[in-house]
């Protein structure tokens, strides 16, 4: 089968930086779909058209990855906002209740970066933002898609898109 929009293709990869240091390597398949959120447009892009056995290195500058890295997404918040336990890597959708800094996007994941006895510095870009990535992969399997997927334009929590939400240091997968 032919892979188009809307199917879902079976993939494994190495992902690294543009100086060739490991970031992630997917050895087991994991499925995704071609047409919704799952994919990275120039990923998605450089699949259309091609079949099971298809393998690519795809270069990917910062803007057709997780996009330029954006200083003004990284602030401070007072301790006293946060949870006793609050530790690096825990992350908040849109700034923590009671946030005092004023016109910080909601619909951002923010990451603890670092936490001080006085403050906590969270950090809105992803953790991959900024960086020219190298992505090695190679097409397993490509099926047409359920009619669930298609509805949902994903297959599930195992799609790229879920990246935004990695926080520094773990697993893409």
């Amino acid at each position: 089968m032919q892979i188009q929009n809307p199917c879902v293709v079976s993939l494994v990869w190495r992902l690294e930086d543009a100086q060739g240091q490991l970031i992630d390597e997917l050895t087991e398949p994991l499925e995704f779909y071609v047409g919704g959120e799952d994919l990275l447009t120039k990923v998605e892009e450089a699949l259309i058209g091609h079949e099971t056995g298809y393998s690519a290195t795809l270069h990917l500058e910062p803007d057709n990855a997780f996009g330029q890295y954006d200083a003004g997404l990284v602030f401070f918040e007072e301790r006293s906002v946060f949870p006793d336990e609050v530790s690096q890597g825990m992350q908040f959708e849109g700034p923590p209740e009671g946030s005092r800094t004023p016109g910080m996007p909601k619909d951002v994941i923010y990451t603890v970066t670092e936490v001080y006895d006085s403050h906590v510095v969270l950090d809105g870009n992803h953790p991959l933002a900024g960086l020219a990535l190298v992505i090695k992969l190679e097409v397993l399997d490509v099926r047409e898609a359920t009619d669930e997927e298609i509805e949902n334009r994903s297959v599930g929590e195992a799609g790229l898109s879920v990246l935004a939400n990695t926080p520094e240091g773990a697993t893409l997968h």
